[in-house]
């Protein structure tokens, strides 16, 4: 079920049990080969497969397109909520769901930048609603809920999401081929190793001056469709779980 396609009076009558998925991307620079909103793209792509397949067992709001990008700042057409403002947005519309009787949310993201605010925030809300133990609020990265995505095609080269890398331009090229422009023609930036297991304080033009990190040249329109199918799953075996969850229990 759709959201924005829903009367209030039909959303009343939903039950409190429904799982909320809340789509989180962004409007970001995606290197010199593909459209500012790859993000949302991909994301949104990604949650209309779900949906069809779980159909009316879920409630899915519309794609916010805004991000957490600052990151990326530096490069033309990037627009980003600042962390803190993106942090009390994403704690206003959990607060507004579960205000209308809903207690199975998931902010389901598509951008690696909404990572940090969005488990702060799923933090920060079950902390103000400390004395409710029927919630389940949730936040994943869909890329994080695939089972090995990295064998999803023998000719896949990348173990893990890149910035419009061989990932993110075979879904692209999939999705809308006519958005990618000379991909084969853009050299790979090495993901590098920063200081790894710690987590760096960085802004893309750190890593990558032309703004993506990966290797887009090896991009096909096979893997992407394998990705995606990946990708969906993994997210349609999270919302199964959110259904079957007892509405207490720890594990689920």
């Amino acid at each position: 079920m759709l959201l924005s396609e829903l009367t209030w009076p039909e959303v009343k009558t939903l039950i409190p049990d429904t799982p909320v998925l809340v789509p989180v991307a962004a409007t970001e620079q995606h290197g010199p080969h593909m459209p500012i909103f790859t993000d949302s793209l991909l994301l949104g792509e990604i949650v209309r497969r779900a949906h069809e397949i779980l159909t009316n067992r879920v409630l899915i709001t519309p794609l916010m397109w805004l991000g957490n990008s600052d990151h990326h700042l530096d490069f033309a057409g990037t627009l980003s909520a600042r962390p803190r403002v993106y942090l009390e947005l994403l704690n206003g519309i959990i607060d507004d769901l579960l205000h209308h009787g809903f207690r199975r949310i998931l902010i389901i993201n598509g951008h690696g930048g909404n990572d940090v605010p969005g488990k702060q925030a799923i933090y920060e809300a079950r902390q103000r609603y400390r004395n409710r133990s029927d919630l389940l609020l949730l936040f994943a990265t869909y890329w994080a809920l695939a089972e090995e995505p990295q064998r999803s095609h023998p000719d896949l080269h990348q173990t893990r999401m890149g910035h419009a890398c061989e990932w993110e331009t075979s879904m692209m090229l999939r999705l809308r081929p006519e958005l990618v422009r000379n991909h084969l023609g853009t050299p790979a930036v090495p993901f590098g190793k920063p200081f790894e297991p710690a987590s760096r304080g960085w802004i893309m033009t750190d890593r990558s001056s032309p703004g993506h990190v990966g290797d887009p040249t090896i991009a096909t329109p096979e893997k992407g469709e394998a990705l995606f199918a990946s990708f969906t799953a993994g997210l349609v075996a999270m919302v199964e779980r959110m259904i079957a969850w007892d509405g207490s229990s720890w594990d689920g």
